[in-house]
């Protein structure tokens, strides 16, 4: 495992902080094929995102796991800002950062996330051809999951009130000291309309995996740009790669993995569903967690 500072190209000024996770007997001499892992919405690279880099590297894969902009111990200000874009192309920038280590196959790199990870990922593969394949974990496209709830249950118009707030929130920090904030996560037990969310309150604010650069929040003027963001925008003409999604059989938020995989205009591409398994158990129980990752290295290692 090696720490790296990642100066991005994206015109925001922003240093990325990034671990790359070597797999065993890892020679500098060798060319290998590269994982870049995203870490879901309000997550850093010390939690789930940075344990699907560590298990692919024990698969002998090399994997880079790494704070978003704003977040964790990358730079930037405000800190927790959610923009998707600058999300996106974080993971391209990461890119950039890789095509310039000798040990790294420029014809062997692929994009996998977890969550808001993970349409930040299908996004980046259709903006950049660099990527050469793509793995979901729990996949959140978080456009529509602002927009039309966790199961989808909401119609985009009455999403209206979150840009309206979004919007006011933007007028508020013109003069404010403190940015206004939003979970996304609940931050507090009680606050969780159903088990599986609660398990994310308890991912994020308990023992199992709180971190203190995590604190499960982000500013609220992210909402005018997370409202009307598609992460599979265009993915029916420019998502060629091949695609491989992982969800659990129960998780509310399927259904932002099936959409991605009836958008997605590769012909190789597949779905595998983890019986039993809800949207935040993918994140790190087992086995659920040790199944998604022996579907995904068996994927990358055939397809890079």
């Amino acid at each position: 495992m090696q720490n790296f500072r990642i100066h991005s190209l994206n015109g925001q000024g922003i240093t990325l902080a990034a671990v790359i996770h070597q797999p065993v007997g890892f020679d500098v001499s060798k060319q290998y094929p590269v994982i870049v892992v995203a870490h879901p919405g309000g997550g850093v690279k010390e939690q789930a995102s940075g344990l699907y880099a560590q298990k692919l590297a024990e698969q002998g894969l090399l994997a880079i796991a790494f704070d978003a902009s704003y977040q964790g111990e990358s730079t930037g200000f405000p800190r927790q800002l959610e923009n998707p874009y600058i999300r996106t192309e974080d993971i391209s920038a990461v890119v950039d950062y890789l095509t310039t280590l000798p040990y790294v196959d420029q014809n062997r790199i692929a994009a996998m996330g977890i969550c808001a990870g993970a349409g930040y990922a299908a996004n980046a593969a259709i903006n950049d051809r660099r990527i050469k394949a793509v793995g979901t974990v729990s996949a959140v496209n978080i456009g529509q999951m602002f927009r039309n709830g966790w199961e989808n249950t909401v119609k985009d118009s009455e999403a209206l009130p979150y840009l309206e707030h979004g919007s006011q929130a933007r007028t508020g920090d013109a003069s404010e000291t403190e940015l206004a904030i939003l979970p996304l996560a609940p931050m507090r037990e009680e606050d969780a309309p159903n088990e599986e969310l609660r398990e994310a309150w308890e991912y994020y604010h308990t023992p199992r995996c709180q971190h203190p650069n995590a604190p499960g929040f982000m500013t609220a003027r992210s909402l005018t740009q997370i409202i009307p963001y598609d992460a599979y925008h265009k993915a029916e003409a420019f998502l060629t790669q091949p695609l491989q999604i992982v969800a659990g059989s129960q998780a509310g938020s399927k259904w932002m993995s099936d959409d991605l995989f009836s958008r997605a205009a590769s012909n190789d591409k597949h779905m595998h569903l983890i019986e039993g398994a809800n949207h935040m158990s993918l994140y790190d129980k087992q086995p659920y967690v040790d199944e998604a990752i022996t579907v995904l290295t068996s994927f990358f290692l055939s397809r890079l």
